[in-house]
């Protein structure tokens, strides 16, 4: 990423393809904890409490940190 005259910014490809390859780990496994609870539950359909919990049980950094 590089700052460009008048606030614009530009990206590389690189940086955007490893933004969205990050994006898409941490949706997966957020789903996958999700499921996770819904299974414990007892139901096969997930719920937003489902998801509240497990991001509730990985932490403010969602298990990165």
């Amino acid at each position: 990423m590089a700052p460009v005259a008048s606030g614009v910014t530009r990206w590389q490809s690189q940086a955007i393809q490893a933004l969205q390859e990050a994006a898409e780990a941490f949706l997966v496994h957020l789903f996958e904890d999700t499921n996770l609870c819904a299974i414990h539950a007892k139901r096969v359909t997930i719920m937003q409490k489902d998801i509240q919990l497990a991001r509730r049980i990985r932490g403010a950094w969602g298990g990165l940190g």
